[in-house]
């Protein structure tokens, strides 16, 4: 699989609604897919969760991340909520 590391800038709108599917999905339980940037991708139900918060001289940032393994997808199945 090619590398990738895109970032994408949403509406609140947008941002409010893939959250709230998000967090349906992570509250039941279940797989989820979401597309960003065009490529459409699914993160397993047992992707690690982590928030982060950077600073610098520039600013700051924070990054609600979920990190799977390509392993990780062969143990969930393959169907999962559309984020």
């Amino acid at each position: 699989m090619a590398e990738r590391d895109v970032e994408t800038i949403t509406s609140v709108d947008e941002f409010v609604a893939k959250l709230r599917r998000l967090a349906d999905a992570l509250e039941s339980g279940e797989s989820f897919r979401i597309q960003i940037a065009g490529e459409r991708f699914r993160v397993p139900k047992h992707a690690t969760l982590s928030i982060e918060h950077e600073r610098s001289s520039d600013g700051e940032e924070v990054e609600f991340q979920l990190s799977w393994s390509a392993d990780d997808q062969d143990d969930d199945d393959a169907e999962g909520a559309d984020v």
